[in-house]
């Protein structure tokens, strides 16, 4: 039982360092794009891996009334379905809304798939 509880304290240590990396990632990338780019991966993963060691800490409640496996579990997919589009919708609204990239970025992919007309550009409407 005493293991349980160390993996689970170790799980929520990697989640918070994790969670530090994302910050620090915040604050070093050069533009928006970068940012949440960061922000998104790092703190999914921290977030995941800290309600894995939550739920191992709490290992002796699993088969009660307090599930705690269960919240995790759905904590853990309703973080992988939300992040990742959230994300999405942000850098394409910061892009069409002509947030500068980087001056050290060098393609921009989405700017040739507008011209080539394979994703539609919200202004044509």
């Amino acid at each position: 039982m005493e293991i349980i509880k160390l993996i689970g304290a170790i799980f929520l240590l990697g989640g918070a360092l994790s969670l530090l990396v994302s910050a620090i990632g915040l604050l070093r990338m050069p533009d928006i794009y970068n940012r949440v780019q960061v922000g998104t991966k790092a703190s999914t993963f921290g977030a995941i891996i800290s309600f894995i060691g939550l739920a191992l800490l709490k290992y002796e409640m699993w088969f009660t009334s307090e599930n705690w496996l269960g919240r995790a579990i759905i904590l853990v997919i309703f973080i992988l379905l939300t992040n990742p589009v959230s994300s999405h919708v942000l850098m394409r609204a910061a892009y069409f809304m002509k947030c500068p990239l980087s001056k050290i970025t060098k393609i921009d992919m989405l700017k040739d798939d507008i011209e080539n007309k394979i994703v539609k550009d919200p202004n044509d409407e």
